[in-house]
């Protein structure tokens, strides 16, 4: 786990991954870990329970076959200790029986195996940037990008980042807005400070490309720029140019 992520009022997210076959389990496991998050491993059913029962999780990564029982009692087991617990199924089994029983346990996705795991990175980032959105609190947190602002802190892949006043106010406002693009008269509205100083279309500009030159270094393509509309959020995976 990496200490830069943990901030007051915006704390790394805890995953559980429940996989009984050991190398996958480790593969998901250093995987989360590398992208920031508190992991706990389990092998069996009966090893998720014990941990479900002295922690509460964000999100479980969870096999529908388990050596001692399997994932849809898990599901229901955990679903009712911890509404709030996101899960995601993984399963040889692509039949759409298993997915709707999965669902209706309250599964939010499923992941069928063998899988890259760049389609898991995916879903897990679509997945947890729900999560954050509807968690409450004054944050962004993608697993590789990660924001408080009202403590006005940043890290990047667990790395501190700063941004001036005016491109938090930029980030705050692309962050809120997933998916819309947003045009330069609206931007220049929402970031328009509370002391009334005027935000004008060259210090946008300026502000946009700072902010693009200190997420995106690593190759993530957060912010698209829509010639003749505005300025989109992007997500953080290496696929898509959107944010969610």
């Amino acid at each position: 786990m990496n200490d830069t992520l943990k901030r007051k009022g915006c704390d790394t997210m805890r995953i559980l991954v429940v996989e009984d076959d050991r190398l996958l389990n480790n593969t998901l496991c250093y995987n989360l870990n590398t992208m920031g998050y508190t992991v706990d491993a389990a092998l069996s059913k009966q090893a998720a329970t014990n941990y479900i029962e002295k922690q509460d999780y964000d999100m479980i990564v969870l096999d529908v076959n388990l050596p001692d029982g399997n994932g849809f009692d898990f599901c229901r087991e955990a679903k009712e200790r911890h509404p709030d617990t996101a899960i995601i199924f993984l399963t040889a089994n692509d039949m759409e029986s298993d997915m709707l029983k999965g669902y209706e346990l309250g599964a939010d996705d499923y992941v069928t195996k063998p899988f890259h795991m760049s389609v898991f990175q995916k879903k897990l980032a679509a997945l947890l940037g729900r999560i954050a959105k509807h968690s409450g609190g004054d944050c962004y947190d993608d697993g590789i990008l990660s924001i408080d602002f009202s403590e006005m802190t940043a890290a990047i892949s667990g790395e501190a980042i700063t941004f001036t006043p005016l491109e938090y106010r930029l980030l705050k406002v692309l962050t809120k807005n997933p998916k819309v693009v947003l045009t330069r008269q609206v931007l220049l509205e929402k970031l328009w400070d509370i002391d009334g100083n005027f935000v004008d279309e060259h210090a946008l500009t300026a502000a946009v490309s700072r902010v693009r030159n200190k997420i995106e270094a690593g190759g993530q393509q957060y912010i698209k720029t829509v010639y003749g509309m505005g300025v989109k959020r992007g997500v953080a995976t290496s696929a898509t140019v959107s944010w969610r």
